[in-house]
């Protein structure tokens, strides 16, 4: 084998380069492995249009944990958040709502529609909060695994704890959010529909799931746990889109001393005798390291990289049953002008541009995306995400124009009848440009050119397999201890010196660092250095 290494990372996205950031301050030689042409995984900025660069496929900044923040000292290396003056706005047929800009001012929009709702959002807000402080207490901790010892029942204690002090509507809620539906979850709040869409529809993003599905009020929980610039629950844009997060990061690592190898796909993670001792790269390359750490999706890493052989009969029969597709269809779009809506109406940059444009004009609507995408293979009338960053950043745009990132929901990771997406991502395209354009007129006629990456494209280019944001439904069964599976919750795989630091682990998807974090911790623990994180 060529080059000795004390670690090797699989894949540079951001939780591999957290991972890796931490394990050579620990003072081990590191070398990470990414497959693409640029660091960062899906968190990175590029050009997809002459003039047009765009965050390519995570698109906004929220859950990144301040302790990595901290650690690795991204602000000072550049990274600059901007908030959202407001949250989101959603336009319906004849009326629009904007959420957020403050308790008084959201309370003042709600008021317009059910004052009773008005009265009832500063409790929910409150209750919402209870619950995401403890995720975010729980996020950078490592899950207690069974049989374990007295250690994991020490660990399941710590973690447990906070549970017994919340009050007993606090576990109510609690309970209620990871096994209710959205629906169910909102009705017992709120009165008008529109209302609860502004909140159901965090319940679908990255989730193939419609808002009466069971389950699916966790996945609202998962959004609302993050902070920007101190200030929780908020959403911001980071300036030179998210390829500055990673970019950060790639720096931070190599003054670390890590060395980051670019168009370095890996074919296979080498086992001898139940120990992973390396990787052979797709050049037929082979790298020698005691520990290899995979910022890769389970689906991926154990269907693919690993030899079956080399997994016990058990685990191999819980991997084929994880669950993975997140009904994710992304686009980027390069435009002429803004989107003059309908119901709010002017082409001027407004804060409602700076905002999450959210097409979800009802519970209703929602499901039947849902109902849509499960019978036909993908929704005729989606749920949509537009954020146009360069109304806050306009290093993205030539002066004039603007770029918009399209985040689609409710489009089947495998198509009915043999169907592929490379015969339907075009028409999925045109769907998504349409649902627009019945809100807002002249967004059709405003489009210079389009980026397309379907379920399928996401699998190829992130190797996100089914095309999953999450590496891995984010349901009661694939959570905490038991994310990717029940006895690998712990970052650990079923061989000695594989370790999994990707969002298919605890606490899940989304851009936080948080299982590179905890994964280093793990490795270190292992090596019994646990003064260095």
């Amino acid at each position: 084998m060529n080059g000795r290494y004390d670690a090797l990372i699989i894949g540079g996205g951001h939780n591999g380069l957290v991972c890796a950031f931490y394990l050579a301050r620990a003072g081990l030689k590191v070398r990470v492995l990414e497959r693409r042409h640029i660091v960062g995984g899906a968190a990175v900025t590029e050009e997809f249009h002459p003039g047009f660069r765009n965050s390519t496929a995570s698109y906004t900044v929220s859950l990144l944990r301040p302790k990595v923040i901290a650690d690795m000292r991204l602000h000072e290396r550049g990274l600059k958040v901007v908030e959202r003056p407001i949250s989101n706005f959603l336009p319906f047929e004849n009326d629009f709502l904007k959420l957020g800009g403050g308790m008084e001012r959201t309370q003042a929009e709600f008021a317009r529609f059910s004052p009773k709702d008005a009265a009832a959002y500063p409790a929910y807000g409150a209750a919402l909060e209870k619950i995401a402080q403890l995720l975010r207490d729980l996020a950078l901790q490592e899950p207690p695994q069974p049989g374990g010892g007295i250690g994991a029942l020490i660990n399941l204690a710590r973690q447990g704890w906070p549970l017994t002090r919340m009050d007993r509507q606090a576990q109510a809620e609690l309970l209620h959010i990871f096994t209710r539906s959205a629906r169910e979850f909102l009705d017992s709040w709120f009165e008008d529909d529109r209302i609860k869409s502004a909140f159901a529809f965090d319940a679908v993003v990255g989730n193939y799931a419609g808002v009466s599905t069971p389950g699916s009020a966790y996945v609202l929980l998962h959004h609302v746990f993050g902070e920007v610039n101190g200030k929780s629950g908020a959403w911001g844009h980071a300036l030179g889109g998210m390829g500055a997060i990673t970019q950060a990061m790639a720096e931070a690592c190599r003054d670390m001393g890590v060395e980051i190898s670019l168009d370095a796909p890996v074919a296979r993670v080498l086992v001898d005798t139940g120990r992973a001792v390396g990787v052979a790269l797709e050049s037929g390359e082979e790298l020698a390291a005691p520990i290899v750490a995979a910022n890769v999706g389970p689906a991926l890493l154990y269907r693919q990289l690993v030899d079956q052989s080399d997994l016990a009969p058990q685990f191999r029969h819980q991997m084929a049953q994880y669950k993975t597709g997140s009904g994710t269809f992304r686009m980027n779009v390069a435009l002429s002008e803004l989107p003059d809506f309908s119901v709010l109406p002017g082409k001027a940059q407004a804060e409602h541009h700076m905002s999450g444009i959210v097409i979800a004009p009802g519970l209703d609507y929602m499901d039947r995306a849902f109902d849509d995408a499960r019978t036909l293979g993908w929704s005729r009338a989606p749920v949509v995400e537009m954020m146009i960053p360069s109304t806050v950043d306009a290093s993205l745009a030539p002066p004039g124009c603007h770029v918009a990132s399209l985040f689609c929901q409710q489009f089947s990771p495998e198509l009915p009848d043999g169907r592929s997406w490379d015969d339907e991502r075009e028409a999925a395209a045109d769907c998504i440009i349409d649902t627009v354009t019945a809100h807002a007129p002249n967004f059709k006629a405003s489009v210079i050119a389009r980026e397309i990456h379907s379920p399928l494209d996401l699998e190829r280019k992130f190797g996100l397999i089914g095309g999953d944001i999450f590496h891995g439904r984010m349901s009661l069964d694939q959570l905490w201890a038991a994310r990717p599976v029940l006895g690998a919750g712990d970052y650990r795989a079923p061989i000695k010196g594989l370790y999994m630091c990707g969002s298919g682990t605890h606490p899940g998807g989304g851009v936080t660092g948080a299982p590179g974090h905890n994964a280093a911790r793990a490795i270190l623990a292992d090596r019994h250095w646990w003064k260095f994180i």
